[in-house]
């Protein structure tokens, strides 16, 4: 079967995980652009920006019908986020050297450094995913008046937000486990929240990257999003059928596989 036709299939997985978890989209989003379309990473993960945050606002715009959108925590946490990937996709991308160093035969050119943080990220995520208890996601946070956890939510949604746009990823694996175990939120009002911030900080992104570097392949990148808004209307469709518990360790666990085989593939090419 043709790579492309494979990738507009998996594409299906992307939303489907954004719906279900409010998150991961970007974690199956680079792969499949980078080994299924065979897109150089640097332009993966502008092109991930767009399709996650297309699909997010999507899905964030469902759940704020439904009342499961958290807009203050949501605000606070996004504007910083918001910040960070916009500094980190106009300012260090840029910058970084296109190879930066060679010692003999090896070469950690920017590509390379690119896939190798996305998949340690990925191997993190997965962890996170897979230890997250049943009593996290009922952990409640007072946050009225209280300027360490004010502090704290920008600190978080910095960090985020640089590592977003460092690998190009809409953050929401890094957001989920934020928002449930640092800040408290309900499972179900975090995957919300987390979707508005990932729609509006993967697009603030991409602005970023276009306007350093417009794009000719708006057609794709709108074939994919669509593909991937049916993936995330199922996604939202059996999130109240399927346990959260299960399906969070099971997703883990694939993204733990995934994760593994891209960093093996970027130790193989450093030879």
């Amino acid at each position: 079967m043709n790579l492309e036709i494979i990738g507009y299939l998996v594409s299906i997985l992307m939303g489907l995980s954004l719906g279900l978890l409010g998150g991961g989209g970007a974690i199956l989003t680079v792969p499949i652009l980078v080994y299924l379309f065979k897109i150089n990473p640097i332009l993966a993960t502008a092109y991930s920006l767009f399709i996650v945050g297309i699909t997010a606002l999507f899905g964030g715009i469902n759940y704020y019908r439904k009342n499961e959108v958290d807009l203050k925590i949501g605000v606070n946490f996004a504007i910083p986020s918001f910040i960070g990937v916009y500094l980190t996709r106009s300012f260090i991308i840029p910058n970084i050297p296109s190879t930066l160093f060679t010692i003999g035969t090896v070469s950690l050119t920017k590509p390379l450094l690119i896939m190798s943080v996305f998949s340690v990220i990925m191997l993190l995520a997965s962890i996170s995913m897979i230890k997250l208890k049943e009593n996290d996601a009922n952990k409640s946070t007072n946050s009225n008046g209280d300027q360490k956890y004010f502090s704290k939510i920008l600190i978080q949604g910095f960090t985020v937000g640089c590592i977003a746009g460092f690998v190009g990823a809409g953050g929401g694996f890094l957001i989920i486990p934020t928002l449930v175990m640092v800040i408290g939120l309900p499972m179900k009002r975090a995957i919300g929240t987390s979707l508005f911030i990932i729609a509006t900080q993967s697009l603030i992104g991409f602005l970023g990257d276009v306007q350093r570097q417009p794009t000719s392949e708006l057609n794709l990148l709108f074939k994919i999003a669509s593909i991937a808004l049916v993936g995330l209307f199922i996604g939202i469709y059996f999130s109240n059928k399927v346990s959260e518990k299960n399906l969070k360790k099971s997703f883990g666990y694939f993204v733990l596989t995934m994760g593994t085989l891209i960093l093996i593939d970027q130790i193989r090419k450093l030879g």
